[in-house]
């Protein structure tokens, strides 16, 4: 990750050319503690199933079908399966761009949690930051428009209390942070006053 993870100067943001590792999905059932919400990325479509079969029907997840820092392109199609009464969380993480297709299907098949959003697509991978903010911006308007009754969970760019505020007058219901997490006074100061309405 410190490898491939940098300030891109000239795009004004952070440039990821892998994603993020994490030790797969027996290890997060192990270790699951409830209220918790775990992002699944899927490249195979036959893995859907399995995935669906193995995972607790409690479990609260995020189906992340954007991430642009791999070689395949996530699985978009065939999710509803995970939808279920048991679970409080079932989130769909979209892109920042191109996505009011798949977002019609979204709402159709009955996910009403999006997260706004996944990073930009850019040659060197995704640029995450503050690039993002006039995306997400956008989509939130969008989706409160068209989508009324949808829980949307803002990130991208969010370094100050303004910046959350903004992504909440909009219309956003919770907030992901990670720029800020550059700066860990911040951070601490932001999650302590705004605790309860942030997505983990």
């Amino acid at each position: 990750i410190l490898k491939t993870l940098r300030y891109n100067f000239i795009l004004g943001g952070w440039e990821n050319k892998i994603g993020l590792r994490n030790p797969g999905i027996d290890y997060a059932i192990e270790t699951y503690r409830e209220g918790e919400i775990i992002s699944i990325a899927i490249l195979d479509e036959k893995e859907i199933k399995p995935l669906e079969n193995k995972i607790p029907k409690n479990m609260n997840i995020e189906l992340n079908v954007s991430c642009p820092n791999t070689d395949k392109h996530m699985i978009n199609k065939g999710l509803k399966i995970f939808l279920n009464c048991k679970r409080k969380w079932c989130i769909i993480k979209l892109p920042p761009i191109n996505y009011e297709d798949d977002l019609n299907r979204y709402y159709k098949e009955g996910f009403r949690q999006f997260h706004l959003s996944n990073t930009l697509p850019i040659k060197e991978g995704g640029l995450s930051g503050p690039k993002l903010k006039p995306y997400t911006s956008k989509n939130i308007i969008n989706i409160r428009k068209n989508y009324k009754d949808c829980t949307i969970i803002a990130g991208g760019g969010i370094r100050t209390i303004k910046d959350m505020n903004d992504y909440k007058e909009l219309g956003a219901n919770h907030f992901s942070v990670s720029s800020i997490c550059f700066n860990p006074v911040s951070f601490i100061f932001l999650y302590m006053k705004y605790k309860s309405i942030f997505y983990d």
